[in-house]
């Protein structure tokens, strides 16, 4: 028992870390923020989706790789926010190519069935 300090003590040493040792991973909210657009955006004919979703992953893997080099430069948090940014930048992506594709498919049997109407038959 030769380390007996409060319950607590290494809560506050991460939490002062973080306050005055650490900072906010870049473009982690921004990340976050594009990732729910994504989902969202998924049913605008899925074009913004996928846009967003890829803006979202492109700088969630800089964003990781600045934290791969130094983790204990930025907080806990903000990875776990470019995290949450990123799962959400996956499923916004694959919902709205999912969307698009669907939508295509859509276009080109509607595309089919009117060019095979018999519009210029004469009575």
């Amino acid at each position: 028992m030769e380390n007996q300090g409060t319950p607590n003590q290494e809560n506050v040493n991460q939490q002062f870390n973080q306050q005055f040792g650490q900072q906010q991973l870049p473009n982690a909210t921004a990340v976050l923020v594009l990732g729910i657009i994504s989902i969202v955006g998924c049913f605008c004919y899925g074009i913004i989706g996928l846009i967003l979703g890829i803006i979202a992953l492109v700088m969630s893997g800089k964003a990781k790789k600045m934290y791969a080099d130094n983790p204990g430069l930025y907080t806990e948090s903000s990875y776990k926010n470019m995290k949450a940014g990123r799962v959400c930048a996956i499923v916004g992506l694959c919902l709205s190519a999912c969307y698009l594709i669907f939508f295509i498919i859509y276009i080109a049997i509607i595309g089919t069935v009117i060019s095979g109407m018999p519009w210029n038959m004469h009575y």
